[in-house]
């Protein structure tokens, strides 16, 4: 299985496909690799398309604790990898970590963001205060389809309890 190592030592998985510019496709939360197969290969005469698991999910290691820099760090790796530069395409909470990987000043020619989970017409109710911290809680309690189920029914809104803030 390929990997590069992020610079805490996690080893990132990834797929490669194509040749050309670097592509780095960065999926949502829940997502695998695997799912960005398809795309990947209708992008391969125009790039080298990157896809990888973000870390804890599929093939990739995961480093305690999380936080948002490591995730910036693995995407560098893929660059580092790859680059010297990349372009980058987000979906979903992807997006929004790509946004954050250009802002950090990653060698990002360009970002694509697509869908990124921002609720900016106040149709729906804020995500409670202790919802970090909750999450956060479960994952380390070993429960993390309870966390998912929190972060699904909470931040996306789908399933029992959308917008309710006790869900």
């Amino acid at each position: 299985m390929p990997h590069v190592t992020s610079k805490d030592g996690t080893a990132i998985a990834y797929d490669r496909f194509g040749d050309g510019p670097t592509l780095i496709k960065v999926d949502g939360a829940t997502a695998s690799r695997q799912f960005s197969v398809p795309l990947a290969n209708m992008l391969t005469p125009h790039f080298t398309v990157i896809t990888y698991n973000r870390r804890g999910r599929g093939d990739s290691a995961d480093t305690a604790p999380y936080a948002v820099e490591r995730e910036i760090e693995d995407i560098a790796a893929l660059v580092d990898a790859f680059g010297p530069t990349a372009y980058v395409l987000g979906m979903s909470s992807g997006a929004v970590l790509a946004l954050r990987a250009a802002a950090a000043g990653l060698p990002i020619e360009k970002v694509a963001a697509y869908e990124p989970p921002f609720v900016v017409n106040g149709n729906r109710p804020p995500v409670p205060e202790s919802y970090t911290e909750d999450v956060t809680a479960l994952i380390a309690q070993g429960k993390r389809e309870e966390a998912l189920k929190r972060f699904s029914t909470v931040v996306v809104g789908v399933g029992a309890g959308v917008g309710r803030a006790d869900a």
